[in-house]
């Protein structure tokens, strides 16, 4: 990593590749204007103030490659904090080729996956978990998702922790005292105020780790299994979800072989639809495989739509199934299908619950009321917009880290460990924090992360 640490100056497209009406060229680096100057006739840009847009062509010689706006953004007032300049041309993939590789010829080279935000990391612009929710903003197919995003490059999780380790760092500069005088037996470090601050650290840190669950359903999507009997009307329930013919039906048993997945937004959340195998002994190892696969999709499923035929199947066997089928960590919805076909003493005798729908897919009756109830079942109320949610595995890891150490340093307290012993648990916290805002990197994690990034970003 210690390469990307020097002064040449970058260069990559920043929009998508493909023939579209324009594309934008990011250049970042001390030498930014400088070579953009060479090969642009109009103003010139090294007179020119931050913020502004300036039209002219880029020349390659005596020959004119297209007409452009070049916008200037002086360090360090830019993405990077350097000086950054974006040539918006046309579209056309050998216009954008031939200008970068004009660009390069005069100096700049081509960025990395992930150099510019790098950059504007290493350059103080943005912390570690800042310049993380950035890839997480482009990748954000859903308004919830969108929105938690937002909330973390605005540096909600950040400030949060930053004012959690500051309060520790203090105690530890107090305890590390503590071993310059040894021999003396004192204490600078109130053991009693360090374990309320370490009790309320750690209130705060398992309310994130808890928060993992909704803000991984948000980022990734919430996996949704539909599951029953076969005829039990799953793929006409998922059709009329999606609002589409998206699955064949049939009155033919089985005729669902393999799994079908499909995104429903409700709501600004995103849940994976899998439509699966009817379950029931199979009469092929065709079908064997997809009741296989059925079981597999419930395993890994947040929640399990199970649907039955509300006049096939006897209050036995449905308890039967759903026993069969509920797992500790995974919320069930109940549906009876096929109202449409039973009179009013049938619907009274159905279960009514909380977690129950009564519906006709073919029909569409109360589709609205199970995407409700879909939802909260999911969510549960707990998407708050100004509370923070862990959403990347990598901070969780750190956040569990902590909190085995704040447990050490908890422990220690209680059994009144010497000073030495106090500071290493201590220390040992702050650098699992400091893992998550970069206060504490490697060149390898550094790597992993921006790796990840699209080039241009």
């Amino acid at each position: 990593m210690n390469d990307l640490l020097n002064n040449d100056t970058i260069v990559a497209l920043a929009t998508p590749a493909g023939i579209g009406a324009i594309g934008v060229i990011r250049l970042s680096g001390t030498e930014a204007i400088n070579i953009i100057g060479r090969v642009f006739k109009g103003k010139d840009l090294n007179k020119q103030a931050s913020h502004t847009i300036h039209f002219g062509h880029i020349v390659d010689g005596e020959v004119t490659l297209d007409e452009v706006l070049v916008s200037l953004f002086v360090a360090p007032r830019s993405y990077t904090r350097e000086n950054v300049v974006e040539i918006s041309c046309h579209g056309s993939n050998y216009i954008i080729e031939s200008i970068i590789k004009l660009l390069i010829k005069n100096g700049a080279r081509a960025a990395r996956a992930g150099e510019f935000t790098l950059r504007a990391f290493l350059n103080g612009q943005l912390d570690l978990s800042q310049a993380e929710a950035v890839a997480d903003l482009i990748a954000a197919n859903s308004k919830a998702s969108q929105q938690v995003a937002m909330q973390q490059l605005r540096g909600g999780f950040s400030n949060q922790l930053q004012a959690l380790r500051e309060q520790l760092v203090q105690f530890a500069s107090l305890v590390e005292l503590e071993l310059d005088f040894s021999e003396e037996d004192v204490e600078f470090a109130n053991r009693e105020q360090l374990r309320s601050l370490v009790h309320e650290i750690m209130r705060v840190i398992g309310k994130l780790i808890q928060s993992f669950e909704l803000g991984n359903a948000i980022k990734q999507g919430v996996n949704t299994v539909i599951a029953g009997r076969p005829n039990a009307g799953k793929s006409t329930l998922l059709n009329a979800l999606l609002n589409e013919e998206r699955a064949i039906v049939s009155h033919i048993p089985g005729t669902t072989r393999d799994t079908i997945e499909e995104i429903l937004n409700i709501r600004g959340i995103n849940f994976r639809l899998i439509d699966t195998a009817g379950i029931r002994e199979a009469t092929d190892t065709i079908e064997q495989i997809g009741v296989q696969k059925t079981m597999e999709k419930i395993s890994q499923s947040a929640l399990l739509v199970y649907v039955y035929d509300a006049l096939a199947i006897t209050l036995e066997e449905l308890n039967n199934d759903i026993a069969s089928l509920q797992k500790p960590d995974m919320n069930m919805l109940i549906v009876a299908n096929k109202a449409d076909l039973l009179n009013p003493e049938q619907l009274a005798a159905l279960p009514h619950t909380e977690s129950a729908v009564i519906i006709s897919a073919k029909e569409k009756r109360h589709i609205d009321e199970l995407k409700h109830k879909i939802y909260d079942a999911a969510i549960k109320s707990q998407l708050n917009g100004d509370e923070t949610l862990v959403t990347n595995i990598r901070h969780l890891e750190a956040l569990q880290k902590t909190e085995t150490a704040l447990t050490r340093v908890l422990d220690g307290i209680t059994v009144s460990v010497t000073s030495d012993f106090l500071a290493m648990d201590i220390k040992q916290a702050l650098h699992y924090l400091g893992e998550i805002t970069g206060t504490v990197t490697t060149d390898d994690l550094l790597d992993n992360i921006f790796s990840k990034f699209c080039i241009g970003k």
